[in-house]
């Protein structure tokens, strides 16, 4: 029998933290979940860059707003407002805390995500890239967190999660990815069942020092296990990946794949981009790769609205 997600959360556990999230508008009234008052409290000192989208486009620390947007508003999301996107999409300038060298030599990226994308073209959720001068392919920069919807329609009940990681091997690119998908249904990666237009929590994790990437969707690892553990090509033989290394500048996209349509200009957008119509809320980037208890934190936190 096939091993699915359901992603329709109905348990008395979830529902409790929902009521408690609706009791006070303060934090600290409320029990602490696994220890935390709030989201913001999870490896708080390894937090890079955070976009609430509580009714702003600016990425909190850093206060960057972006250098492009198109066809994007606010709508109640999972945790406050959240960016809803109609075939739109966000550019930012260089976010320093993204744009060192040896910046991210481990990194997780959590978010909520609701697609609602049809066809046969490929979802960017979120990407830090090469600058818009010398980006040069739509991979080039640091990551992607992106959905299959080429694959599977979100009308299908069905959401493929693919993401991919870079490094730069002495001023040469080598990437990685992993995929949920191929192999063995069940053993070798998870089938995630959301229903279409529902939000669900996303997490790509790199470990530097493990060289392994990995892909959770609310709280369950679903990623292949077969493309956990990546190595790249250094000239004589295979070696882990490491820690990740990118050339700065970079930049973030938000809902896009970096190519001309969002203008980057050396970058030819493909045919099988597009896009993003749908919505991201609470979209995080931390310079560790968070533990399992620290992504579980986030989730129900999150998911309780805090």
């Amino acid at each position: 029998m096939k091993k699915t997600i359901n992603f329709l959360l109905a348990s008395a556990s979830v529902m409790a933290l929902l009521i408690f999230a609706g009791c006070s508008k303060k934090d600290d009234t409320l029990p602490t979940i696994d220890g935390f008052n709030n989201s913001n409290e999870v490896a708080s000192s390894n937090l890079m860059a955070h976009w609430t989208f509580d009714g702003t486009l600016a990425e909190a620390k850093s206060n960057a707003t972006p250098s492009k947007s198109v066809g994007n508003s606010f709508v109640t999301a999972q945790k406050g407002q959240g960016l809803n996107l109609s075939q739109g999409y966000l550019v930012y300038p260089t976010i320093s805390a993204l744009s060192a060298a040896n910046a991210l030599g481990s990194v997780t990226v959590s978010m909520w995500v609701k697609i609602a994308n049809n066809g046969t073209q490929q979802t960017n959720i979120f990407g830090i890239t090469g600058n818009a001068a010398s980006q040069t392919d739509w991979n080039r920069g640091l990551l992607n967190v992106y959905v299959e919807t080429g694959n599977h329609k979100a009308t299908s009940d069905t959401l493929q999660l693919h993401a991919n990681v870079a490094t730069y091997l002495n001023n040469d690119f080598r990437g990685g990815d992993n995929v949920n998908a191929y192999g063995v249904l069940g053993t070798d990666y998870l089938v995630l069942k959301n229903g279409a237009d529902k939000w669900f929590h996303y997490v790509l994790r790199y470990d530097g020092g493990a060289s392994t990437v990995d892909l959770f969707a609310n709280n369950a690892l679903v990623s292949n296990k077969n493309f956990r553990t990546r190595k790249i090509n250094a000239g004589a033989g295979d070696v882990a990946m490491g820690p990740l290394v990118v050339l700065p500048p970079t930049q973030v996209v938000v809902g896009t794949w970096a190519n001309t349509t969002a203008g980057f200009t050396g970058s030819a957008a493909q045919a099988w981009q597009t896009v993003m119509t749908g919505g991201v809320d609470e979209i995080r980037v931390y310079n560790k790769a968070l533990t399992d208890a620290e992504i579980g934190s986030l989730y129900k936190l999150e998911l309780a609205g805090r």
